[in-house]
């Protein structure tokens, strides 16, 4: 939260800041809805963009969908939106509610030519073509998925971007094995993915929870002036380590920080004791990439 606040208040004037959901970034969120009710941030000049949406949801229309309580705009209401006595200038999710995925299934059955997979695993990216002869599939391209990038290019980019990381290194709902040059993604979601969602509880039966998602991928994300990468806890050991210390790779999305790091980016990981347990030893390794450790306690 302080990396947060501490960016916003050196920009002074409008600011652009990417949000993900989850569990991970709940804290942050608590505390910079405090820092707005304690003065310290003015939200009013704040644009923010949201990481991904569901396809899919349960509800009969679009409305009914955001209001599902597994909606990423439901859950941004709740954590972070609703607990500030000032809201943010403009707020932005990705319409993945606009899209009836009945229909959509439908339409992708009809018009195979108009797209086609890409991703090395289970979990694909649906990449549509601007000529695709059906009208829907070239609305969700044009409005639903160009349309969110053309919003943040107008907004001038994303200055600061918070992301999780999943058990596999992906990003959002870019899925391990997607390639990485990706802007704005429609995804067919991983068997595991969809499983793990009914494990969890978020919902009730495989059945009844979301087959695809919209999402930002890499070559999005990883294209805002400070990517704030947050991750705790023993499921994520592996994909850290593997983003540090192994290449660049599809199979593990988040591994494009290095790249980005690279290229000049501003790449922060804050992480647990446990998610950095595999990086212990290898502090030599990590110098020699540029990557220095600091312990905040």
């Amino acid at each position: 939260a302080k990396v947060v606040v501490q960016a916003i208040r050196a920009k002074k004037r409008k600011f652009v800041l990417g949000l993900a959901t989850g569990n991970t970034p709940v804290g942050l969120y608590k505390r910079l809805a405090k820092a707005v009710n304690d003065g310290v941030v003015n939200p009013e000049n704040i644009s923010t963009f949201n990481l991904d949406e569901y396809v899919g949801l349960p509800g009969n229309n679009t409305t009914e969908r955001l209001l599902h309580p597994e909606s990423y705009a439901y859950f941004m209401i709740q954590q972070l939106f609703s607990c500030m006595e000032k809201k943010f200038g403009k707020t932005h999710v990705p319409r993945g509610a606009e899209i009836d995925q009945s229909k959509l299934v439908s339409e992708m059955g009809k018009s195979k030519g108009d797209w086609h997979f890409e991703g090395a695993h289970k979990g694909k990216a649906v990449v549509i073509r601007a000529s695709a002869k059906s009208e829907y599939l070239r609305h969700v391209k044009r409005e639903i998925l160009d349309g969110y990038l053309h919003s943040i290019q107008k907004a001038g980019g994303i200055h600061l971007h918070v992301v999780g990381v999943g058990g596999r290194g992906h990003i959002a709902f870019h899925e391990s094995g997607i390639p990485l040059n990706h802007g704005m993604l429609l995804v067919k979601l991983d068997d595991n993915t969809v499983q793990n969602a009914v494990n969890d509880g978020h919902f009730s039966s495989v059945k009844g929870s979301p087959q695809y998602a919209v999402s930002m991928g890499a070559g999005a994300v990883y294209k805002a002036k400070t990517v704030l990468l947050l991750a705790s806890g023993p499921r994520k050991t592996a994909p850290i380590a593997e983003s540090l210390l192994g290449p660049v790779t599809a199979d593990v999305p988040i591994s494009y920080s290095q790249r980005y790091a690279k290229a000049g980016g501003n790449m922060v990981y804050v992480i647990d004791r446990e998610a950095a347990v595999r990086l212990k030893g290898h502090e030599a390794a990590l110098g020699q990439k540029g990557i220095t450790i600091q312990n905040l306690n």
